[in-house]
């Protein structure tokens, strides 16, 4: 459990221009973050653009993460969706060797209730050989995981965590305020993480640690003022990271930064336009 405390990295994906994965740039962003002190890597969640990957390049890129890491640092993998056997399909058919966790969002579109959704994620559960961590962002799959339908799902001996995103600090509490000794609550918003840990969370599954790894370390082991001091650093351009969607501010800013050769995403995603690149580069340099 205390592998997944602090700062977890939701890795981009590089791409060429040509849309091919960029597996170089890859490995110089994860040389970036592991030397910048994360403490974990999530491969493959939404902001490694897994929806727009194959099964093949999912495989590859997991492949090159592991290879790249060479241990470094725990690895969680992302294997959610709406269609619960296909989840469990993919399970069966993942090699997970290398892999500490998986991250499994709560499923989109279809608006399950909360009986579906602890239906969902038991079945899910049942059958991972790795621990799993929730992830609830009711913003992308637009439905609610409660509190009482987290803490329930708690219990289960194989669910270690949460990712919350749901931007309701007052649900954080309530989980905060019931959950086991031993479990997860990780912020999924990387300017609500000091205020989850203050009510008891763990620390944060960040977009912006692609960046700025350091940063993120203060934040989550940091002490109090520091802390403070690096979530007001962030203000700025955070709100530039998802002006046109999630990862086209973060690809940006990397590109920018020379950590990666193209800020190329995949459709129906777009690369920034050039004025948000422009923010972004201004916002980078002060």
């Amino acid at each position: 459990m205390n592998a997944f405390k602090g700062t977890g990295v939701a890795l981009i994906t590089p791409f060429h221009d040509d849309h091919s994965i960029d597996f170089d740039s890859l490995k110089r962003l994860i040389d970036h973050v592991v030397s910048g002190g994360v403490d974990y890597l999530v491969v493959l969640g939404t902001t490694g653009e897994a929806a727009t990957l194959t099964s093949a390049e999912k495989k590859q890129v997991l492949k090159a993460c592991l290879e790249y890491n060479d241990g470094r640092v725990p690895v969680m993998l992302g294997i959610g969706g709406n269609n619960t056997q296909a989840v469990l399909d993919e399970i069966e058919s993942t090699d997970f060797y290398g892999v500490a966790a998986i991250l499994s969002v709560s499923p989109y579109y279809n608006k399950p209730s909360q009986a579906g959704i602890i239906a969902h994620y038991t079945a899910i559960a049942d059958a991972s050989p790795v621990p799993v961590v929730l992830y609830n962002i009711p913003g992308r799959t637009m439905s609610n995981m409660s509190a009482a339908t987290t803490l329930k799902l708690s219990h289960h001996p194989n669910i270690i965590g949460m990712k919350e995103a749901s931007g309701n600090l007052e649900q954080c509490m309530q989980i905060a305020a019931g959950m086991p000794k031993d479990f997860l609550l990780l912020s999924g918003d990387d300017l609500m993480t000091k205020a989850l840990m203050s009510v008891g969370g763990s620390g944060v599954i960040s977009v912006l640690a692609n960046a700025f790894p350091l940063t993120f370390k203060t934040l989550t082991h940091g002490d109090h003022s520091s802390a403070l001091e690096a979530t007001f650093s962030l203000l700025e351009l955070n709100s530039l990271m998802y002006l046109e969607g999630n990862p086209v501010g973060i690809k940006n800013l990397l590109l920018h930064m020379g950590i990666i050769s193209s800020d190329q995403v995949r459709l129906p995603m777009l690369r920034a336009s050039l004025e948000l690149s422009n923010q972004i580069k201004a916002a980078y340099q002060k």
